[in-house]
């Protein structure tokens, strides 16, 4: 019985949604185990699509559990606006099928203020963020002030807890030339919901022991991707969490041997939203065709994505730091109109030549990538099932990007439909 994590190989946006999709069909459990409704998974099934954010991608099978862990911050409004624009399209979610974790950290208006509040004083040296309060409701996490899941049982805790953390962020404020933020009407508000978030509330480590004792196939899927992890990302444009397959153990309650196969979501080329560096990045005619064609637009901002081409280097750099087994090849049919493709195999850096990308931001933004160009194939690969049906310039490539970034590609996604899928390893059956 294997359990597999999946994460992203690059800076996200990978296509992570309809992969995850096509596994949790096979699998019983899914677990959201970091990250918030900043980052979205976009799920095509029988001509409906469902966009999700906060919601783990089994909510929209039938007798699936999902569950949102420990590791994940909680906009409660978000969570419940989700649930409902889910069941407006004929999906139920109740406390048998969707598990919150009593330990998960919630997102609170004062977290999407301060949020705001930064972005707009740091001026040119902006992250890039998604303005949705993650950041801060991480530091706080950290910081040991948070509110919890848990404390929306008691009012008189609740209030306790909101005093500690005002006090923290109202100190800020008040540095930053802005009114304080008063609890009164936030005490309110969450009591009214309070009810509708405590019922899905559950001991999450206690029913991921009983789901693995029942021998339930579990998959922990992951937001984001390896190069926005807060220590081995292109920090400081970094997400505030851990992305990398590690985190699917502490951030939903259960020891590292419980992921058995971690599967890393690869782009056949590059993109990134927000700020910071990006060797391979395209500025040009061809840069446009690919967001064009790759309908690059994030599914939670719909901010235009910046493209380049593949970055061997770095999605070798992930495997490793992630321990990815195998990856799955996403948005091959992307690159099918171009005359020439091009992949990053290393990068100078100060007239050196080097194999990895180095940590100090400085150096990130200065290094230019090595390429090795291929010929393009000119011709359709959407809808293509089969290896041995994919031109021989598609194959040529595949083959040179699974031998240098040193993990075995086990699909290629040829389209958006689930089923437009060259399947090669199931990592449920291996």
């Amino acid at each position: 019985m294997k359990n597999v994590a999946v994460v992203g190989s690059q800076w996200g946006d990978e296509g992570k949604g309809k992969i995850v999709d096509w596994l949790s069909s096979e699998a019983d459990v899914v677990i959201r185990f970091q990250g918030g409704h900043n980052a979205g998974h976009t799920l095509v099934i029988d001509g409906v699509t469902y966009k999700l954010r906060l919601l783990p991608s089994g909510i929209v099978r039938k007798n699936k559990i999902s569950i949102i862990g420990n590791g994940v911050v909680v906009d409660p409004w978000a969570l419940l606006d989700e649930i409902q624009e889910i069941k407006s399209k004929g999906v139920e979610v109740t406390q048998k099928n969707l598990i919150i974790s009593e330990a998960a950290n919630l997102i609170l208006p004062f977290h999407r203020e301060m949020d705001e509040i930064r972005e707009d004083a740091a001026g040119k040296a902006k992250i890039g963020t998604t303005r949705r309060g993650i950041g801060p409701a991480y530091e706080d996490k950290v910081g040991r002030r948070s509110i919890r899941v848990m404390d929306l049982v008691s009012e008189n805790n609740l209030n306790n807890r909101l005093e500690t953390v005002l006090m923290h962020h109202n100190a800020i404020r008040k540095g930053l030339g802005k009114d304080i933020y008063k609890k009164e009407n936030l005490i309110k508000d969450l009591i009214k919901i309070a009810p509708e978030i405590l019922k899905y509330s559950q001991p999450v480590w206690k029913k991921i022991d009983e789901f693995k004792s029942q021998e339930k196939k579990i998959l922990f899927e992951g937001a984001q991707g390896i190069l926005l992890d807060v220590d081995h990302g292109t920090y400081p444009f970094v997400t505030s969490s851990n992305t990398v397959a590690a985190a699917a153990a502490t951030g939903s309650g259960c020891g590292p041997n419980s992921v058995n196969y971690v599967l890393g979501i690869t782009k056949a080329y590059t993109t990134r939203v927000g700020e910071g560096p990006f060797p391979t990045e395209l500025t040009d005619k061809i840069g446009e065709e690919l967001g064009t064609r790759g309908k690059e637009f994030g599914t939670v901002t719909s901010r235009k994505r910046r493209c380049g081409w593949f970055d061997g280097v770095l999605v070798r750099q992930t495997i490793k730091i992630s321990g990815i087994d195998g990856i799955a090849l996403t948005k091959l049919d992307v690159l099918d109109e171009l005359d020439e493709i091009k992949m990053c195999i290393a990068y100078e850096l100060d007239g050196k030549k080097i194999d990895y990308l180095p940590a100090a931001v400085d150096d990130q933004l200065k290094v230019k990538p090595v390429y090795k160009t291929f010929k393009g194939w000119k011709s359709s690969t959407k809808g293509i099932k089969k290896f041995d049906d994919l031109p021989n310039n598609a194959k040529n490539y595949i083959n040179v990007l699974e031998k240098f970034v040193e993990s075995k590609i086990s699909s290629i996604s040829t389209s958006p439909e689930r089923n437009d899928t060259i399947l090669i390893e199931d990592p449920f059956k291996i």
